[in-house]
């Protein structure tokens, strides 16, 4: 019998561990977002270091493991009408349409050398602001995950994320007002993932944004 504990208890453990990076939240539940962020730690930003972008691991990493890079999985995901390169199984994405979140205009994307920085892929929550709000906490293998996490990317316009850089929301929101309730839920979501704090700043323009959508939830 103590046996047959032992092993349930492992098997237990394996579920959890396979679910997710360990120390990471899951949740299942449409939140609140305004009552999300009112959970949501309020600190200042901690330093920043040399080379950020290494302390998030590879650029688009193939951290699900379905044999196809972070980067090509979102283009396939929020992307239309979509091409893809023979012999690739249906991985890399030679063109497609992108209805821009951030700024409501459609984008035709052909990938090129040049071309395919019409449209990015933006952390929705940036890195360094991630590392300045609790992310140097973290394991390599989490700060990967939140890198490569769907949740905090979305194909945009290149230029809007260049114009973003590293801001939080209290630096940039996009420029589609409609929008901004779900990029600021967004941003939580995130947050409350990954166990990182908002600034002061940033709470009061998320709590501004928010006001306006009071019912706005998390995404999942």
């Amino acid at each position: 019998m103590a046996r047959k504990k032992s092993l349930w208890v492992i098997s237990l453990a394996s579920i959890l561990i396979c679910s997710g990076v360990s120390g990471i939240e899951n949740s299942s539940a449409a939140e609140n977002a305004l009552a999300a962020l009112a959970k949501l730690q309020v600190k200042g930003r901690a330093a920043k270091v040399k080379d950020m972008r290494a302390q998030f691991g590879p650029a688009w990493k193939d951290v699900d493991r379905n044999g196809c890079d972070t980067r090509n999985d979102i283009l396939k995901r929020d992307l239309t009408n979509l091409v893809f390169r023979s012999g690739t199984q249906n991985c890399v994405v030679e063109s497609g349409t992108l209805n821009d979140p951030y700024s409501g205009e459609v984008i035709e994307f052909t990938k090129g050398q040049v071309s395919s920085m019409e449209v990015q892929i933006d952390h929705v929550v940036a890195l360094a602001d991630a590392w300045q709000t609790g992310a140097f906490k973290l394991s390599e293998a989490q700060r990967s995950q939140l890198a490569n996490d769907p949740l905090n990317l979305l194909a945009v316009k290149g230029r809007l994320n260049s114009q973003k850089s590293d801001s939080d929301a209290a630096s940039w929101l996009p420029p589609l007002k409609s929008y901004r309730c779900k990029y600021v839920a967004r941003q939580i979501a995130v947050k409350v993932k990954y166990g990182l704090w908002v600034k002061p700043a940033e709470k009061t323009a998320m709590q501004n944004i928010l006001k306006k959508c009071p019912n706005e939830s998390l995404p999942n």
